[in-house]
């Protein structure tokens, strides 16, 4: 019988060692005559939660998860554990405790990352700090704050577009995509940390293959606006940013060594201010600037956090990218072709309030966190 999973893999790796006409267009015919999944089943794995906004699995399955409200829990024999709530986590405007990863070696130094608003030098900023896992799943020790300063708006509205979630990539460093903090200079700017995609070592290094120079040395692209999620295909390792856009064209970027995505909301004359009127990908002024391989156009559907999924129970929707959808509940998968460019949008509306953030876990379902108090973690099993 003839899997969709083979055909698929088979074409990202065929496709980056050859060229034959033929062959890819036999390898894209199969994979088209899969079938999509025909509907959900969608299960709340855990309720009663303050705005759930990441999801993150270790080796051993455990599902790790943040609340916006400042804790950090476990999820151990159906129960949630509190294993932190940071005393400096500050829950202002689209700022709170955010995004985390499980580190790529978790097995052997159990570290993870979270990203959160934080007041613990006196002053705002959002920041990633290193943790520790116990063995029991019981609390967090050894905590180290590796990236420090990404910029926060201070004034009425303080913590708007604070980012900010942290993936660790296939090259075995963690990825930070930042929000500007509603501020014009940030995006462009290259000694703030804002408006960015970070990359770093497990102490907070720069990784190589940064832009340096002028940058600040963990900056890997710049340009964006707000990003809210991180994702890398399998196969390829092709790293993809989502992020908001303003009444105009949210955004998936294929992210590329260097790259300036073409934001700069600096107001007309230059000066203080944010001006949200300019293009989200500006090629009059940044000529070389990435174009975005998907853009929602008018309206904005507001998208989240994202991964790709993979999976015989996927069928033709297998290695595409999934993203939560902060309006209208929906999911949306998009397929994207070996270019970068997405070839095929297709949206679930699931009726189950704003959804932050979409995560696979180890069994091949798709994790899902509402943005709601209460709110819960779902479980959407494919249905062939």
């Amino acid at each position: 019988m003839f899997s969709c999973d083979v055909a698929l893999i088979g074409t990202i790796v065929f496709m980056r060692k050859a060229a034959v006409v033929g062959l890819v267009a036999a390898i894209v015919a199969l994979v088209a005559a899969c079938a999509p999944p025909s509907s959900f089943q969608v299960t709340t794995v855990v309720g009663g939660l303050n705005r759930p906004w990441d999801v993150g699995f270790t080796p051993d399955g455990t599902m790790l998860f943040t609340q916006k409200s400042g804790e950090i829990n476990a999820l151990v024999g159906g129960a949630t554990i509190e294993l932190a709530k940071p005393a400096d986590s500050v829950v202002s405007g689209e700022g709170g405790m955010m995004g985390l990863a499980v580190d790529a070696k978790f097995a052997s130094n159990r570290y993870i990352y979270t990203c959160f608003l934080s007041n613990k030098t006196g002053s705002l900023d959002v920041r990633v700090v290193r943790w520790k896992v116990d063995a029991g799943y019981t609390t967090l020790t050894g905590r180290r704050d590796i990236i420090t300063g990404i910029p926060v708006r201070t004034d009425t509205q303080i913590g708007r577009h604070s980012g900010c979630r942290p993936r660790f990539g296939p090259d075995g460093y963690l990825w930070v995509g930042t929000g500007d903090a509603a501020t014009g200079t940030n995006p462009q700017n290259p000694q703030s940390l804002g408006g960015k995609v970070l990359r770093v070592k497990r102490s907070g290094a720069a990784a190589p293959g940064n832009i340096g120079g002028e940058f600040l040395p963990q900056i890997y692209t710049y340009g964006h606006r707000n990003v809210q999620g991180l994702a890398f295909r399998p196969g390829d390792g092709k790293a993809y940013s989502i992020e908001h856009g303003t009444s105009c064209d949210d955004e998936v970027n294929a992210l590329v060594p260097g790259g300036n995505y073409g934001w700069d909301p600096v107001p007309t004359g230059g000066g203080p201010g944010y001006n949200e009127s300019v293009p989200m990908t500006d090629f009059t002024k940044f000529p070389d600037a990435i174009p975005a391989a998907w853009s929602s156009g008018c309206p904005t559907i507001a998208p989240s956090g994202g991964g790709f999924v993979s999976g015989a129970g996927w069928g033709s929707w297998s290695y595409s990218l999934a993203v939560a959808v902060l309006k209208d509940s929906r999911v949306m998968f998009l397929r994207i072709g070996l270019d970068g460019q997405v070839l095929e949008r297709n949206d679930r509306i699931l009726d189950q309030g704003r959804l932050r953030t979409a995560v696979q876990g180890p069994d091949a379902d798709l994790y899902v966190t509402q943005d709601t108090n209460p709110g819960a973690i779902l479980q959407i099993h494919p249905v062939p």
